[in-house]
């Protein structure tokens, strides 16, 4: 890609604005966001989006999972669309940029195209994935496992909240139970712009990261069973408390993710015990633990670690332990000439970079399967997100879409 004086760049005005204005649906006293799948806030932001892509002139299509696909015509009717788009649901202490931030660039790509009334061969489209965090429903990346085919329609529908409300109903009472077939259809190729959820861009002075994969990544759910007993007469050493196995068991997994290398990653992000009460020994205690490794024979052993030392845990205390695994994405390598297409933008705006593997999961890994695809990374900052604190700047926000916007054009071919 040659750089030239009349190349087109987005407005980053336009885009910080909005940014803003979609970060006050789910607006949290810290300064977050707390905009969960399928809530009143998730509906509102939904159809803030809407608004905006119809004022841009795009056309709208709804799937049977709540996917929304924006698309701006190309000047090939039957040519296959260059897609781009993220996330717009959030953790309940998030931030403003994870997954907002590709929704509303992949616009602005769009918005910076008609201001400019450039046109492309292949059409564009902006897509927002259903409940890509599982923080409600406990199934990350949902919208687009479904759309993907990783994940059955009805095993989608079905999960439900810890209030017992399921994804079908909750589509329903939003309005975003679409009517289009939750399926693949032809891509031509397929952009995730997102913050890079990590510190490394920051600590090397980089402005962009050229995303080649993912790296493997699963959760698992651990369950200890002991016996409930009042906490006052029963002597330490006749316990069979679920929380001494716990106890052995975390830094046993701490150590395993020593053992497998800088690379790998071992976290408990929820810990339960049953029945809850201060002067009661627990009769179970649940826990989650996330485990990840960019290759794949490391991360095998991770898996198996697990597995072991919860088993030896539960053993010295005589306890039942048991692990099962819940929910998997496996590494992806992404599509070289996608991948080709972001370095070429880089170079092309002399922005300083460097090629990376993702650490987080991301609705481009279920793409992958199906289409061409590739990421865009910005730094945020300190590495800061799922939190409150997620930051990063205008200048920042804007390279990336800058950066997404010729990409795209490579991909989709400008008309003559």
């Amino acid at each position: 890609m040659t750089e030239t004086a009349t190349s087109p760049r987005i407005n980053g005005t336009r885009l910080w604005d909005r940014l803003q204005a979609m970060a006050d649906h789910g607006a949290t006293v810290n300064g977050g966001c707390n905009r969960q799948a399928l809530t009143d806030t998730d509906r509102a932001g939904r159809d803030l989006f809407l608004d905006w892509c119809r004022e841009a002139g795009c056309t709208i299509r709804i799937d049977a999972i709540g996917n929304i696909f924006a698309r701006r015509a190309g000047i090939d009717a039957d040519a296959a669309p260059v897609l781009t788009g993220s996330h717009l649901d959030t953790q309940p202490t998030g931030g403003k940029y994870d997954g907002v931030y590709g929704v509303l660039a992949g616009l602005e790509v769009i918005e910076t195209l008609n201001d400019g009334d450039i046109h492309t061969r292949h059409p564009l489209e902006v897509v927002v994935w259903t409940n890509e965090e599982g923080c409600r429903f406990d199934t990350a990346m949902m919208g687009s496992a479904v759309w993907s085919g990783g994940m059955p329609l009805a095993d989608a529908c079905a999960l439900t909240d810890r209030e017992d409300r399921n994804v079908g109903d909750e589509l329903e009472r939003i309005g975003y139970r679409g009517e289009e077939p939750a399926e693949p259809f032809p891509v031509h190729a397929a952009f995730e712009l997102h913050i890079e959820q990590g510190p490394v861009l920051e600590a090397e002075s980089l402005e962009i990261g050229v995303v080649t994969g993912v790296q493997h990544m699963s959760r698992h759910r651990v369950l200890i069973n002991g016996v409930a007993t009042h906490a006052g007469p029963t002597p330490m050493a006749m316990r069979r408390d679920p929380m001494m196995a716990l106890a052995t068991l975390l830094p046993a997994l701490f150590a395993l993710a020593a053992e497998q290398g800088p690379d790998a990653r071992v976290t408990c992000g929820f810990v339960q015990a049953r029945p809850g009460s201060s002067n009661t020994v627990p009769e179970q205690v649940e826990l989650t633990v996330d485990i990840r490794h960019p290759e794949l024979a490391r991360y095998r052993a991770l898996e198996a670690g697990l597995e072991a030392a919860v088993q030896d845990a539960c053993a010295r205390y005589q306890l039942d332990g048991r692990v099962s695994r819940f929910w998997e994405a496996p590494g992806v390598t992404f599509d070289p000439d996608c991948v080709g297409a972001v370095a070429a933008a880089v170079e092309a705006l002399g922005y300083s970079h460097r090629e990376m593997v993702s650490g987080a999961g991301h609705d481009a890994c279920n793409l992958a399967r199906v289409a061409p695809t590739s990421m865009i990374f910005i730094p945020c900052e300190g590495g800061i997100s799922h939190n409150e604190a997620e930051a990063i700047t205008p200048t920042q926000a804007e390279h990336g879409a800058n950066v997404l916007l010729l990409a795209m054009l490579e991909r989709a071919g400008v008309a003559a």
